[in-house]
């Protein structure tokens, strides 16, 4: 299985932006699809955005579609989330994610996803 690290997390007012990084070990790293999941205190674990492993094809939840864009640097085993426009409901534990299975929506499943990254947190104030 492949290793994953965030970085990027932080505090932020609302209307204010982050980029957060998931840096993968190994040499495999464009063979996994990659995607963003957050936990909020209190609540489930629940998908963000992921991408495929060409990054050819991407795919969000409604609620941060049109704020936030996932991308990837297979030369650079990173995958990236640019979210934008922030609110205080984005406050959560940002999670990197790894999956192996083909499909842009396969890794919007929690049962999917291979390996996990530690966890970066994201505050927005308002």
């Amino acid at each position: 299985q492949v290793q994953l690290v965030e970085s990027g997390g932080g505090l932020v007012q609302a209307g204010g932006s982050l980029r957060l990084a998931c840096v993968a070990s190994g040499r495999t790293f464009g063979s996994y699809a990659m995607g963003w999941f957050r936990q909020a205190p209190g609540k489930e674990r629940e998908f963000v955005a992921t991408i495929t492993k060409s990054g050819a094809s991407t795919y969000y939840s409604s609620f941060v579609t049109g704020r936030f864009t996932i991308s990837r640097d297979n030369a650079k085993n990173t995958v990236y989330l640019q979210m934008n426009s922030l609110k205080p409901e984005d406050t959560a534990v940002y999670y990197c994610a790894a999956g192996a299975k083909n499909g842009v929506v396969v890794l919007t499943r929690i049962m999917n996803v291979d390996s996990w990254g530690q966890g970066t947190q994201v505050t927005v104030s308002s």
